[in-house]
């Protein structure tokens, strides 16, 4: 792939929140872990782990942790993406807590564009109750619920949002 494909690429992924009733096909779903596993991180920890959510009634539930968000409940898997700071913390202690979160943060970044790459729709979602996630799934206490992914086949929408030019996100040196 060369530098064009790329852009277009990632040009031509959107957030996608009306999704058909359409299964993930379990390989395809495999792949995206799998691309996940392949994400960078803090020291090699990999502190990141995922729920893998298809059951109607839980997505009903984490819909509703999510302010109710439709498009939670209505894509066919949600994957629940948590920082797992046990691991990040056993090499790095405190600082673990932040490199965690970014480890998370990145890998769900691989699974939305892996996700992509299989002509998935996906969402991702931040706007949701810490604590009720972290209860309907059992997480773990050193497991922080990172964000909410939706995946299916989706209905784009009409038209793409409008961005910031990237020039005003650039400072040279210092601020």
């Amino acid at each position: 792939m060369n530098s064009s494909d790329f852009q277009n690429f990632l040009l031509s992924r959107s957030s996608v929140r009306e999704f058909s009733d359409r299964e993930i096909d379990p390989d395809d779903l495999m792949y995206i872990m799998d691309c996940a596993g392949t994400a960078p991180s803090a020291g090699n920890r990999e502190s990141w782990d995922v729920v893998i959510v298809s059951e109607q009634g839980l997505r009903e539930d984490l819909s509703d942790a999510a302010f109710r968000q439709e498009h939670i409940m209505d894509a066919p898997v949600i994957l629940v993406v948590s920082a797992n700071y046990v691991r990040s913390m056993s090499q790095y202690g405190e600082r673990g807590i932040m490199y965690a979160i970014q480890d998370a943060t990145i890998a769900c970044t691989y699974m939305m564009l892996a996700a992509h790459s299989k002509n998935i729709s996906s969402c991702w979602t931040g706007a949701f109750d810490e604590e009720t996630v972290t209860e309907i799934l059992s997480l773990p206490p050193h497991a922080r619920p990172v964000a909410l992914l939706a995946i299916g086949y989706g209905h784009l929408p009409s038209c793409r949002t409008e961005r910031m030019p990237v020039l005003e996100h650039i400072h040279e040196e210092i601020w």
